[in-house]
């Protein structure tokens, strides 16, 4: 009912969690920057001019939207969620952090797995303002290296 995936979708996502990297998924292995049994954070490869480095999370197993999506995936990528925002405080220095999530086509969706943005904020960015534009693996390298250092660190809230 609430589903608008074509048949024979073959999803970026679900690849991204297999470990494929291709022609046809923009997203690399170096961009992923946490993981857990359910769900998986990564560099975006699309930014908006402003707030270069904002993620998604996505869930590890395959959920077209939110109506899909089990309570136990929705706690798993929310709590990342959390991890990620206090990462982008203390790793990118932003003054604050914005989430969005889009579900079928009039709601902007654009891939057909369920996934959350993350974005860090700065005053004035204009974030939904602008638009956004294609990354290189190289431009998004240093903004995953950051968090997963970030991760990597026993002390890390």
């Amino acid at each position: 009912m609430f589903n608008h995936e074509p048949e024979n979708y073959v999803c970026p996502f679900c690849l991204i969690i297999e470990g494929v990297e291709n022609d046809v998924v923009w997203t690399k292995q170096d961009d992923v920057v946490l993981r857990n049994d359910l769900a998986t954070a990564f560099i975006c490869a699309t930014w908006w001019p402003n707030n270069p480095g904002h993620l998604i999370v996505i869930p590890n197993q395959h959920f077209e939207n939110i109506f899909d999506l089990p309570d136990e995936y929705s706690t798993a990528i929310h709590r990342m969620e959390r991890q990620i925002a206090v990462a982008l405080m203390k790793s990118y220095g932003c003054g604050g952090v914005s989430s969005r999530q889009h579900n079928g086509p009039s709601g902007n969706q654009d891939v057909w797995h369920y996934h959350l943005h993350v974005f860090p904020r700065y005053e004035g960015d204009d974030l939904y303002k602008m638009n956004r534009r294609s990354t290189t693996p190289a431009e998004r390298l240093p903004y995953a290296s950051r968090l997963k250092a970030y991760f990597s660190d026993p002390n890390c809230a």
